[in-house]
């Protein structure tokens, strides 16, 4: 069943999943994990999104960009250098973004990557100590998801005139 495009529910469909990013975000930042729930209901606004703005022919694009996202943190995952639920927020994010947007998505989750790591150095934001290592893990999910707003506000993901 195709949808015929409704600008005014896409945008409803962006806030949203704004929010529930916002929501995504804190847990990580509180509890270190995200769930899947959260992860599911973000491919379904997708889903929506891409019916509801026109772009229903890209999903299989989007989803072949997240798939390959996948199988690469799945690597980064074997290595214990991410976890399971950075593996699924950056791979949802990809569905989201496509190839369209997915150089502005990642630009801006280099720079708010970046400033979280910066403050979690100077104890400004929440980290974890690894056992057995030095190193420290910080929440991945609020850089992802000031990334994917920036693109939603962007309005990279609008569908082309």
């Amino acid at each position: 069943m195709l949808m015929v495009a409704n600008p005014i529910l896409s945008q409803a469909i962006l806030l949203i999943t704004g929010a529930i990013l916002f929501y995504a975000a804190l847990t990580d930042l509180k509890q270190f994990k995200i769930p899947n729930e959260l992860i599911v209901v973000l491919v379904g606004m997708f889903v929506l999104y891409a019916l509801l703005s026109g772009q229903g022919t890209r999903i299989l694009w989007n989803l072949s960009l997240a798939g390959v996202i996948f199988l690469t943190m799945l690597f980064f995952y074997s290595q214990h250098w991410v976890g399971g639920g950075d593996v699924k927020i950056i791979t949802v994010a990809f569905l989201w973004v496509g190839m369209r947007c997915a150089l502005m998505f990642t630009i801006l989750l280099f720079v708010f990557a970046s400033v979280h790591s910066l403050a979690a150095t100077f104890g400004w934001a929440a980290a974890q100590q690894n056992e057995g290592d030095r190193r420290k893990r910080i929440p991945f999910a609020p850089s992802v998801a000031a990334a994917l707003v920036g693109t939603f506000m962007s309005g990279c993901l609008q569908p082309a005139s």
